[in-house]
Order: C-alpha cells, then structure tokens, then sequence
C-alpha cells in the first residue's frame, strides 16, 4: 500500500525538525525543517531520511512523488498506513 505524504519544506534551518502544520497546495502539509541547502537535491534527500525517521519506516519506504524544485513536496510511503498515519497526525496536527 502507498500514500501520500504533503511536506512544506524549510532548507537551512540550524537543526533538523518534523513537526508543525502548513495549508499548502497539496492539502494541510507536514513541515520539515532540514540543515541542508536547497541545491541539487540535497534538501529534498535530507527531507526524505527525516520523513522516514519521523514516521519509524525505513528511508527505502519514502520516496518523492511532486515538486523536485518547491518546497511543497508530496511524497509517497510505501508501508502500511496503520504503521505511519497516527504518528503523522500527531506530528502535523498534535493529535
């Protein structure tokens, strides 16, 4: 089973951190601060591990579906939703 993950993304924060609700393009998206730049995909693969590491799958499991170039990302998990989908509410919504 695969579904998707909205991400607003913030590049070059001092420290990684997921959590926090954004009303982007995509639908009420998780943000994701992440240390890395915004050049040549490097903030987009430290925003993929963060995800990952957030929502305890393995980094294999998450992969980006929209927006190589924006910050509103939509990426895909490929892991059973009953394993990922509470933590991501609770992250993005304090649930």
């Amino acid at each position: 089973m695969t579904d998707s993950v909205p991400v607003r993304v913030r590049p070059g924060a001092g420290r990684t951190r997921v959590g926090g609700r954004y009303d982007g393009p995509h639908g009420p998206a998780l943000i994701v601060a992440v240390g890395a730049p915004p050049v040549d995909g490097k903030a987009t693969e430290a925003v993929r591990r963060a995800l990952a590491d957030a929502l305890g799958v393995r980094p294999a499991q998450v992969a980006l579906r929209l927006g190589a170039t924006s910050r509103d990302k939509v990426f895909t998990v490929s892991a059973p939703a009953d394993r990922w989908a509470q933590r991501l509410a609770e992250l993005r919504d304090g649930v």
